[in-house]
């Protein structure tokens, strides 16, 4: 590969990836504690930088899995952050990403430059390094809107879930009450779920019937 020399300095470029989930009810990010300085010990999004023959959405997988040990299913482009003096080290610009992952398929374990990793509630988030309380937000508020994607909220689900199940992922991440009916008839309008012909009992309650995505490939890595 040749070598390249340039008249004027080039900001460096790293991917970070906000990563939701529901677990134990409630709606929450997946966050690394860093292991090395700058913000050393501070709670951060998993990312790092983008290598130099490494495209940007191989680069946020990556890092990813590196940090935490996560397979990331749904994943997309969120938003590019490079306001001046964000990352004390250097120029840097960061590309988020934004990926779903139902809790069955999410047991954290940290490696690579990362001393945790951890869930945590977005009720009860810590301080955060660098301007990722900031890239976590815009993750939620694009999460919110993409509700009205037919398909998104079945990214938090398992393969099987019910009217209910589905109705309290929606709950959570707007942080509202739905009507039950005017819920079943907006998703059944969408014609995204189907039955699958079995049923789930939770306590003395009268089994409910099990949904899934009418089209597997909407639901990727499942």
């Amino acid at each position: 590969m040749m070598a390249y020399t340039y008249d004027h300095p080039h900001p460096a470029v790293t991917v970070d990836v906000v990563l939701f989930t529901i677990r134990d009810d409630d709606l929450k990010a997946l966050l690394i504690q860093r292991g090395q300085e700058p913000f050393e010990g501070s709670w951060a999004l998993p990312g790092g930088f983008v290598g130099i023959g490494e495209s940007l959405r191989r680069a946020a997988w990556r890092e990813l899995r590196e940090e935490t040990g996560v397979h990331a299913g749904y994943i997309e482009q969120l938003h590019t952050f490079g306001r001046p003096g964000r990352d004390p080290r250097e120029r840097v610009i960061t590309v988020a990403y934004l990926a779903l992952l139902p809790s069955d398929r999410l047991e954290p374990a940290p490696a690579s430059d990362a001393k945790a990793a951890k869930l945590f509630s977005l009720k009860n988030l810590p301080d955060l390094a660098f301007d990722h309380a900031n890239i976590l937000r815009r993750g939620h508020e694009r999460l919110k809107e993409k509700l009205d994607d037919s398909v998104i909220a079945l990214q938090l689900l398992p393969v099987a879930f019910t009217h209910s199940e589905l109705r309290r992922v929606y709950e959570l991440v707007l942080g509202v009450t739905l009507d039950k009916r005017n819920f079943r008839k907006k998703i059944s309008a969408l014609d995204v779920i189907e039955a699958t012909g079995e049923e789930k009992r939770a306590g003395p309650h009268r089994p409910a019937k099990l949904y899934r995505a009418k089209n597997p490939h909407d639901v990727p890595f499942r």
